[in-house]
């Protein structure tokens, strides 16, 4: 889509039309819709297997910072504020406190999946204790592993996250 396309179709509808329908219809979203009809919608257990706890890590990391990023969306902030907030969430230190907190809520499979990302922790930042980064990795494995195998779960969780962590680092 060239960027004058992009001004005429948003022009037909107003940015801030908080209706029902303007979100299905926004230009972007239906971009966004047909990329993602290109990748797989599920992925075999032959093939989730193939997956490191490393790359599961490596997505992981990703969908928890768009959590959190979405999280913090509203009410408008200026940008440096949104960066502030993400970031102290993120950060390993309390991805680390928020699987201490998840974990009383895991299953025996969803612990083994934590286990895994854990041991696969290669290297770590040097601000952070090695047990600090093993347990962030290990979050994100779980989020990764998540994200491709049980979306509902994974909101159900994310949303277990105490909320006192979430609204003190803003």
């Amino acid at each position: 889509m060239r960027n004058d396309e992009f001004v005429k179709l948003s022009e037909e509808k107003p940015f801030d039309d908080d209706s029902e329908t303007s979100c299905r219809h926004n230009p972007w979203n239906q971009v966004l819709k047909a990329a993602c009809n290109k990748l797989p919608t599920q992925i075999s257990l032959a093939e989730l297997r193939q997956i490191s706890p490393t790359a599961l890590a490596y997505l992981g990391d990703a969908v928890y910072e768009l959590y959190f990023r979405m999280y913090y969306l509203l009410p408008p902030q200026r940008i440096d504020s949104y960066h502030r907030s993400v970031v102290a969430q993120v950060r390993a230190e309390m991805q680390a406190r928020h699987l201490q907190a998840l974990a009383p809520e895991l299953t025996e499979l969803e612990l083994e999946i934590v286990r895994r990302g854990r041991n696969a922790t290669t290297g770590r930042q040097k601000r952070v204790s090695a047990e600090t980064y093993q347990q962030a990795t290990s979050l994100e494995t779980l989020v990764g592993y998540l994200y491709l195998t049980d979306e509902a779960r994974l909101v159900e969780l994310l949303h277990k996250i105490p909320t006192e962590s979430i609204e003190s680092h803003i």
